[in-house]
């Protein structure tokens, strides 16, 4: 079975770096989404582990599927602001996965 590898989507991540500093921000000034801590931490959790798996699954489709693609990653000024944009977006769903937790078992 043959599987095509994603295509960059840069909106994509901005627009949940996006989503996931609005949630953060409205946390922080309203101290809930919902009403229920168990589920705004639950959310953030979700929200979270969404964020950091796009970009993990560019790294997966990048090592297995697009062979001989990572040198040109790191020679082009493109890939390197795509792995850059990446690595934003994984410290991005991995601070709103500790702001989730916080909630969630706070």
């Amino acid at each position: 079975m043959a599987q095509q590898p994603r295509k960059r989507s840069t909106k994509l991540l901005w627009g949940l770096m996006l989503l996931a500093t609005v949630y953060s921000g409205w946390l922080h000034e309203r101290h809930t989404l919902s009403g229920s801590i168990t589920f705004d931490g639950a959310a953030g959790v979700a929200l979270g582990l969404y964020i950091c798996s796009l970009p993990a699954a560019a790294a997966i489709d990048l090592l297995f599927f697009e062979r001989g693609a990572l040198e040109d990653l790191f020679t082009e000024w493109s890939g390197r602001a795509w792995l850059a944009l990446n690595g934003l977006a994984v410290l991005v769903g991995w601070l709103v996965i500790v702001v989730g937790t916080t909630r969630l078992v706070g």
